[in-house]
């Protein structure tokens, strides 16, 4: 084979693969669209099966938050003897099993804001004991001291509800 028989070789081989080149690049590009596509598609759908069941979670954990906000639940909640310290388990009491009840529901939100709601919860039966160290002798005057105490107070409940309305709006 000669140098011209050579560059004609190349001469006929160089479009073949230039043209083979851009059509794997663009066959390439196709692929990856389609498989973003497809992937959007799946999140999408799943989005909308899994929404309504966020937003319930949420819901439920806004209701959680409402009723272990210290008015509420002292005003639900009354004493069942004149024991304070009786009283004052009652209350702790009933915000663990309020919040064992809607255990489940973290795994439908993010950390954050499960851990602002556990803080809340904490906090709040933090405040009640606080108020139980005082010299009260009744738990009708525990009830009277919880109140006067909290009521200068931003209550944990209100902030914790305000991160989840913040949290659900970014849903959207």
């Amino acid at each position: 084979m000669t140098g011209e028989g050579i560059f004609q070789l190349f001469a006929y081989l160089l479009p073949a693969v230039v043209t083979g080149a851009v059509a794997f690049y663009f066959f390439r590009l196709h692929t990856n669209n389609e498989e973003g596509r497809r992937r959007f598609l799946l999140h999408k759908d799943s989005q909308k099966n899994t929404l309504p069941i966020r937003l319930q979670a949420y819901e439920r954990m806004a209701l959680f938050l409402e009723r272990i906000a210290i008015p509420s639940l002292v005003v639900r909640v009354a004493p069942k003897s004149p024991d304070k310290n009786a009283y004052e388990n009652l209350l702790i009491k009933t915000i663990e099993t309020e919040f064992d009840h809607n255990l489940s529901q973290q795994i439908y939100m993010t950390d954050e804001c499960w851990n602002i709601i556990k803080a809340a919860k904490s906090a709040t039966i933090q405040m009640i004991r606080k108020a139980a160290m005082s010299e009260t002798d009744s738990a009708d005057k525990l009830r009277e001291d919880i109140l006067t105490e909290t009521m200068d107070k931003s209550s944990p409940s209100a902030t914790a509800l305000s991160f989840v309305k913040k949290e659900i709006g970014d849903l959207w």
